[in-house]
């Protein structure tokens, strides 16, 4: 069956999601899976340029978000963002990222009773409202 969008779905399956999924999984195969995909589909593993990007780590997204908070802090004098405030960072390559400020300073004080010691200091450097 074909969907509007193109979709191939056999069984509820989109095989075109699951071709990419065995592509990119490719190490984590079997080598008698990897055979069948090679032998009988003609599938190769995906080259590095097709490899999703890695996922962020809860440490990294922690360290955007602060630097994030310490940029607003350095510009406004405060740490009262509106909680749909998003703070524009440039990164080294000159690229710009969005970072949504105030929905995570609003769940960080929320969650401050489950916040490691560290964090909560650095958060409290910046005159953080619990």
């Amino acid at each position: 069956m074909t969907t509007p969008a193109g979709e191939v779905i056999v069984q509820g399956e989109d095989l075109g999601a699951w071709t990419i999924a065995q592509r990119n999984g490719w190490d984590k195969l079997l080598p008698a899976q990897q055979w069948m995909l090679d032998s009988v589909l003609r599938l190769e593993p995906a080259g590095e340029a097709e490899q999703p990007p890695a996922r962020r780590t809860q440490a990294d997204r922690w360290t955007a978000h602060l630097a994030a908070a310490r940029q607003f802090h350095a510009r406004e004098g405060h740490l009262n963002a509106s909680h749909k405030h998003v703070e524009e960072m440039t990164g080294e390559g000159g690229e710009v990222t969005a970072v949504r400020l105030g929905g995570w300073l609003d769940n960080t004080s929320r969650r401050s009773a489950r916040l490691p010691a560290d964090r909560r200091a650095e958060l409290d450097a910046l005159g953080m409202r619990w």
